[in-house]
């Protein structure tokens, strides 16, 4: 049925697009466009952006303030809630009336290959020399190791449709292993490097904490993902990509699986991790971290800042920082990749010339060093001003964020960012650890989370998933808690063969492929 109503919603964009050509296909606006400025002073732009629930847009901040005056025209947001984005989307397509001149997309709806492929969003490679000039540039000239920001923006086509984002990899989505600092070093303990450390360490801290779960881990079967690379390399429980063997595996069939299935085993038995650690509630995990009863736990970064603020004023002390992954044989002092940042820019094919000159001019300014230090910092005396030759956010009273009190770092702002300010949005503390944190953490996203897949290879996927996925979830968990003896491993692993595994790795190897 999703493919089916993709499929059709492509097919009326299509239809839409047929009729908008020829004599009725317009250009609104003149090319006279004003110096230092990016549009024609008649132009009209209409911008959608999807609006987070954590910082809904504000017509008042300032940031969109002097984004329209550098643009120039009159530049329209039309905000919509992130819940309702969906369904807006797919009315949106259907009529190209309704249609902004820029998508700003919190993630890629599920159907945008399809559309780019049927010719309803544009590539940003056909426009770079006539109006993108300055974010082709950019990516002229970022290292070789931040490529990856634009390559996994490519689509099966090997062009670009949705704007590529840099400088949040430096505070999206980027987790560690995190550990109780003050403890340690309270009772002369050292931060393990290997599983067997950390099996070791846990027992020292469950006998001198009785009531503790030394490895506090939470929501556990999404934690093997993360951590898989201390046994292996990138590995997760479900599909992913072997960079060194160039091929695709489905981790629950490999020794990999079991060897972690082991160790978890083990810590549970013994009283090292929640026995809940799969359905635990997050309120109930905080409560052990913030209470004595957990110090090693793999999560975000910016749970440090939580943390610490939330147990300080009743233990001065409380340190929750970051540690070296620690890796079992085989595996690395790494934790897998997830600092993608989703959102982005694309260009409807809308037929209108004129409109889809000014959406790349709009698009290509952020790429532009005034754009970056606009959107980044706002201006000085207004936003930030210079403490010790360093610039810093005005605040107030600190009871509001950038976020809320200018909108610097929200949805359609934060495409390409300066690093530096992300120090200036959280603690000292907790910034000084994230090159530390990006050290150790695997140069690869899982293409899982990028790949571009048409709506009839990801109804394949799904086809093949959501029963194999439930099946394997199961099972796992049931082995970690001891429902299920480890002697029955290989039935497991034989119920796995019998399986449309393979057929689904081929599905994501011919994808990967095209891209590639």
């Amino acid at each position: 049925m999703k493919k089916l109503i993709a499929l059709t919603l492509a097919a009326i964009m299509m239809l839409a697009l047929c009729a908008c050509g020829g004599e009725n296909a317009s250009t609104k606006v003149s090319h006279d466009i004003p110096e230092g400025k990016q549009i024609p002073d008649d132009a009209s732009l209409d911008v959608m952006i999807t609006s987070h629930p954590s910082w809904p847009y504000d017509a008042n901040w300032k940031v969109w303030q002097y984004i329209k005056e550098a643009i120039g025209g009159t530049v329209n947001i039309m905000a919509i809630p992130e819940a309702d984005f969906a369904t807006k989307f797919s009315l949106m397509m259907t009529d190209r009336n309704e249609m902004p001149d820029v998508f700003g997309l919190g993630n890629k709806p599920a159907a945008f290959v399809d559309f780019c492929e049927q010719g309803a969003f544009l590539a940003f490679d056909d426009y770079e020399e006539e109006f993108l000039p300055d974010y082709k540039k950019f990516w002229e000239n970022v290292s070789e190791d931040e490529l990856w920001m634009r390559e996994t923006r490519k689509s099966a086509d090997g062009k670009i449709y949705y704007s590529p984002v840099y400088g949040l990899e430096k505070s999206t989505n980027i987790r560690g292993w995190l550990y109780r600092k003050d403890i340690f070093e309270k009772h002369n303990l050292k931060t393990p490097e290997t599983m067997d450390d950390l099996y070791k360490v846990c027992k020292k801290l469950k006998e001198l904490y009785p009531d503790s779960y030394p490895f506090c881990l939470r929501t556990a079967m999404n934690n093997i993902n993360v951590i898989g690379s201390s046994w292996k390399e990138g590995f997760s429980y479900g599909v992913y990509y072997d960079f060194e063997e160039a091929t695709w595996c489905y981790g629950a069939r490999e020794d990999t699986m079991y060897d972690i299935v082991m160790f978890f085993n083990k810590m549970i038995r013994e009283g090292l991790m929640p026995p809940d650690c799969f359905t635990i509630a997050t309120s109930s995990w905080e409560e052990l971290i913030a209470t004595d009863r957990g110090f090693i736990t793999p999560e975000y970064q910016v749970r440090i800042d939580y943390f610490n603020t939330l147990a300080r004023p009743n233990k001065p002390g409380f340190t929750l920082t970051a540690m070296m992954p620690p890796k079992a044989e085989g595996g690395v002092n790494k934790i897998n990749k997830y600092n993608y940042p989703p959102q982005g820019y694309a260009v409807p094919n809308t037929g209108d010339e004129g409109s889809i000159a000014n959406a790349f001019r709009y698009i290509n300014w952020l790429y532009t060093d005034e754009a970056i230090e606009l959107v980044s910092w706002g201006k000085e005396g207004e936003t930030y001003e210079i403490v010790d030759g360093k610039k810093k956010f005005i605040l107030g009273d600190g009871s509001e964020t950038v976020q809320s009190l200018y909108g610097i770092n929200t949805r359609g702002t934060n495409i390409c960012f300066d690093p530096d300010a992300i120090g200036e949005t959280i603690s000292k503390e907790q910034y000084e650890v994230t090159d530390f944190l990006l050290e150790h953490t695997v140069s690869d996203l899982n293409p899982t989370m990028w790949l571009a897949l048409s709506s009839e290879e990801s109804q394949q996927i799904s086809d093949y998933d959501i029963s194999l996925n439930t099946f394997v979830v199961e099972n796992i968990q049931k082995f970690i808690t001891g429902q299920r003896p480890m002697s029955e491993w290989k039935n497991f692993q034989k119920e796995l063969s019998e399986l449309p595994i393979d057929e689904m790795l081929a599905v994501y190897e011919n994808a990967y492929n095209k891209v590639n």
